[in-house]
Order: structure tokens, then C-alpha cells, then sequence
């Protein structure tokens, strides 16, 4: 009698083990340095913007002859803050005052105690102070 191997397909388990060994120190490996870059690219995108919203109060104190004061805030850029006859905004493209990338307003003072105005994002905490991701963005920084 002939014996016929029976051609059987799939895996064993032994080799979806190592595959899943394999793919979890892969990630193991990966997802930090993936992490690290998404942290850092949220405050270089806060930077950016702060540099946007200083340039654009610029373009206000032009038109109105002075900044918002701390009362009229950012908001003064996307609405009238009182009867300026000037005011030709919005000053801002989609009209209405971006979030930092963490969802929370950006604080604005004027004047301000390090420069002309103050911008700044609390960071990821939302707490002043911090370090990393969760560090102070500023305008005079």
C-alpha cells in the first residue's frame, strides 16, 4: 500500500508565534520614535501659528492704529471689537481664531510683559510650566 501525504496548507503554530515576536518588538521599537516626532510636530505647529497671529495683529495695529487690547483679545481679529471704522477684517482666513493643536484657546495680552503683546499656548497640559510636549509656547521665545 501507498501511503499519500496529504498536502495540508496554513501555518503552524510555532510560526505565527514568531511572526507575532517579531511584530511586537517591532513596535515596540517604532511607536515611541513615531510618538516623539507627533509631540514635537504639535509645538513646531504652535510656534507657526503664534508666528501667524503675531503678524496678523501686525497687520491690525496697521489698519486701526493700535493692538486689541487684552479685553477685545484674538477675537478682535475675526469681529469687530467696537465701532472702528477701519476695521477691515477678518484678519484671519478662515475667520475665526485657531486652538492651539491640543484644542485650547491661545492667551494674548497687551500690553504685554515681554514684548509688545504676549501669545502663548499652556502646552499639552493646559498648566503653565511643564517640559516636553507639555512645556509653554510662546511669542517671546
Amino acid at each position: 500500500m501507498i501511503k499519500r501525504r496529504r498536502s495540508i496548507s496554513g501555518f503552524t503554530l510555532v510560526e505565527l508565534l514568531v511572526v507575532l515576536a517579531i511584530l511586537g518588538l517591532l513596535a515596540g521599537l517604532v511607536g515611541p520614535q513615531v510618538m516623539k516626532f507627533l509631540g514635537s510636530s504639535k509645538t513646531k505647529t504652535a510656534h507657526l501659528q503664534i508666528a501667524d497671529l503675531a503678524a496678523t495683529l501686525d497687520l491690525y495695529r496697521l489698519e486701526i492704529g493700535r493692538y486689541p487690547t487684552t479685553e477685545e483679545g484674538l477675537e478682535a481679529l475675526v469681529e469687530n471689537p467696537g465701532s472702528n471704522s477701519n476695521w477691515n477684517g477678518p484678519y484671519l482666513k478662515k475667520a475665526k481664531v485657531p486652538t492651539d493643536p491640543w484644542g485650547n484657546d491661545y492667551l494674548y495680552r497687551f500690553p504685554g510683559e515681554h514684548g509688545t503683546f504676549d501669545i502663548w499656548s499652556l502646552g499639552a497640559d493646559g498648566r503653565e510650566g511643564g517640559d516636553g510636549e507639555d512645556a509653554d509656547i510662546t511669542s517671546w521665545e
